[in-house]
């Protein structure tokens, strides 16, 4: 069984954020080959999804309020699953977690995300639709989804 969770920046704990940051680092590094800056300011803004299996970190998002990161939207972003875990629906359960939390804490919640432009169906299936030209960032292909 599946528990999602979030926390604020300073109600996680020691633990919690080194889990977080080793399975950013382990997909977004290791296994996206993609060299950025994983650790940013933002995290501090950020509201911290989890998801927890047998008390073990399998998947992830991160949401921050308008204006901290787009300044007409809400945003969900970082998100990812194990390895092992793909396939059962995790990442689908942490985005509509990461939009309940949204809608819960900002009431007024239009949201902006930059998609991996390889998921474009997932996010679509999800309620997203795309809007504008698809881009690089960080040497992979995005796309810009709205959730209005």
């Amino acid at each position: 069984m599946i528990k999602l969770s979030y926390f604020d920046f300073s109600s996680l704990s020691n633990e919690q954020l080194y889990k977080i940051l080793r399975l950013r680092s382990k997909i977004f590094v290791l296994e996206q080959k993609c060299l950025y800056q994983d650790i940013d300011k933002l995290d501090y803004k950020a509201h911290h999804i989890l998801a927890e299996k047998h008390n073990k970190l399998i998947g992830y998002s991160r949401i921050l309020e308008k204006g901290n990161f787009y300044s007409n939207y809400s945003s969900i972003g970082r998100v990812l699953v194990a390895n092992k875990e793909r396939g059962h629906k995790v990442g689908e359960k942490i985005v509509k977690f990461s939009i309940k939390i949204i809608k819960q804490k900002y009431k007024e919640a239009p949201i902006k995300i930059s998609a991996q432009t390889y998921l474009l169906d997932f996010y679509k299936k999800l309620g997203f639709h795309h809007k504008g030209r698809d881009y690089l960032e960080d040497g992979i292909p995005h796309s810009s989804m709205y959730l209005e």
